[in-house]
């Protein structure tokens, strides 16, 4: 028995030996990356010092791609964000781009390996060692399983998460500082956006979860009896935390008209199932898809929509939903005071909202508002400079009353901004707002929720 117990005690200590080690890697690692972060910043703030000036928001842009991951995805948030940051910010941003020069095979050879427990050659038939796709995150391969079936293997880069972790420790602790120095500022929750940010950038790395939601969408397309949209089936026989092994799709984006009209001889009506899918996932489904950029919707050979790349998805209440339904429509009417209602509906606060009060300051943009379509709220260009600046007055306004907009709210929006382009693509003529084929608040139906058409 003192055998048995001594080897009790061998393996705890070996394992607490092990924790402590990588608690110590990871913490050098950490370390080494806020000097990283902070040799960076200091190399920027020496240009400008010696007067290589550009505009600010130029300046903050390639100090963002310099910095990487978390920054470059940080970006990417304040191009998609025109109702939360200055119109110049957004259009600088817009040139963010999450290109990332591609790891060596042996690199992604080795997560597989690690992750998967086996040899690369006993889990596929095949790997092809040149990337499909390379991006801050994580790299995706084509590949063979044992059986034939044509796969995708996406792999996640080497010590993503614990950058992520360390970055946004160091954001949230600037941020605090800047709220204490500024108070005026911890209305609009500096630091909550970051905590935000946080979740949603952690919850990309974790490729069980988007397994599952990759599970759960088609689930929800089978009980809608949708047959017109599908999203890529994950194998769950090789797919880990860092390694997502999911079927191929073969197909083309929705936005390359040039091949599209060989697979549809109306591309509006694809449009139209992509649309109504994704609405009805709004109220139907437990998330909607929060990034249908040109890359993730494709137009399959066989005709039907292919929702790709669940790493980002939103959830929103019912009662959001239905606010921001009303909100709109209360615009196109010129309803100020059910605009008020609206807002306290949507935005995130632990005070009450005093409505009237609320009514009043919006009335004072009673006049810009009456000369906007509530269409183009949503449907406008990200530089339409007017869209641009009534969103951001309006959610000052907000803010002056504790209200602030969730993290949603700005997923919302960015859905709205990549239909558009769809729309201006495939179906210029269409009004997505007034087109009766298209359910835009589909599951508020029965049970009173706004519409606009």
């Amino acid at each position: 028995m003192s055998d048995y117990s001594d080897i009790k005690d061998m393996k705890a200590w070996l394992e607490g030996e092990r924790s402590g080690v990588a608690l110590a890697l990871n913490t050098a690692r950490g370390g080494l990356r806020i000097l990283e972060t902070l040799g960076v910043i200091g190399r920027q703030g020496l240009g400008w010092a010696l007067g290589n000036r550009p505009p600010v928001p130029a300046l903050l842009r390639t100090t963002f791609e310099s910095l990487g991951t978390t920054y470059i995805k940080l970006g990417q948030f304040i191009a998609s964000s025109p109702s939360i940051f200055p119109e110049e910010y957004v259009e600088e941003f817009q040139r963010c781009l999450d290109r990332t020069p591609p790891l060596p095979f042996h690199y992604i050879r080795d997560t597989i390996e690690r992750e998967l427990g086996q040899p690369l050659e006993a889990l596929y038939q095949s790997v092809d060692p040149k990337p499909l796709a390379s991006a801050s995150i994580a790299q995706v391969h084509a590949a063979k399983l044992k059986n034939g079936q044509d796969v995708v293997v996406k792999v996640q880069r080497p010590g993503v998460r614990n950058v992520l972790l360390t970055d946004f420790n160091f954001l949230y602790f600037a941020a605090r500082i800047t709220e204490r120095l500024a108070p005026g500022l911890s209305r609009s929750a500096i630091s909550g956006v970051v905590e935000e940010l946080q979740a949603g950038m952690l919850e990309e790395c974790d490729f069980i979860k988007e397994a599952n939601n990759l599970k759960a969408f088609n689930a929800f397309l089978r009980d809608t009896g949708n047959t017109r949209a599908v999203a890529p089936e994950p194998v769950m026989s090789h797919t880990t935390g860092k390694v997502l092994t999911m079927e191929r799709f073969f197909g083309v984006p929705l936005t390359d008209m040039n091949v599209l009209r060989k697979y549809t001889d109306d591309p509006a009506e694809t449009l139209i199932s992509a649309l109504n899918t994704w609405f009805s996932s709004l109220m139907l489904c437990d998330f909607f898809h929060a990034d249908v950029h040109a890359g993730n919707l494709m137009l399959l050979e066989d005709g039907r929509v292919g929702f790709i790349d669940f790493g980002i998805v939103g959830r929103i209440r019912r009662e959001a939903w239905d606010g921001m339904a009303k909100f709109f429509d209360a615009i196109g009417r010129g309803d100020v005071r059910q605009m008020a209602e609206a807002m306290a509906v949507i935005g995130m606060t632990r005070e009450e909202v005093d409505v009237d009060a609320l009514t009043r300051d919006i009335e004072n943009l009673q006049g810009v508002l009456g000369q906007v379509d509530p269409s183009a709220l949503v449907q406008a260009d990200r530089n339409d400079k007017e869209v641009n600046r009534l969103l951001m007055d309006l959610v000052k306004i907000g803010e002056g009353h504790g209200i602030r907009f969730p993290r949603e709210f700005a997923l919302l929006l960015k859905q709205f901004l990549y239909f558009d382009r769809y729309v201006q693509v495939l179906a210029p003529e269409m009004d997505m707002f007034s087109d009766n084929r298209v359910d835009i608040f589909a599951g508020l139906d029965d049970n009173g929720g706004g519409m606009l058409h």
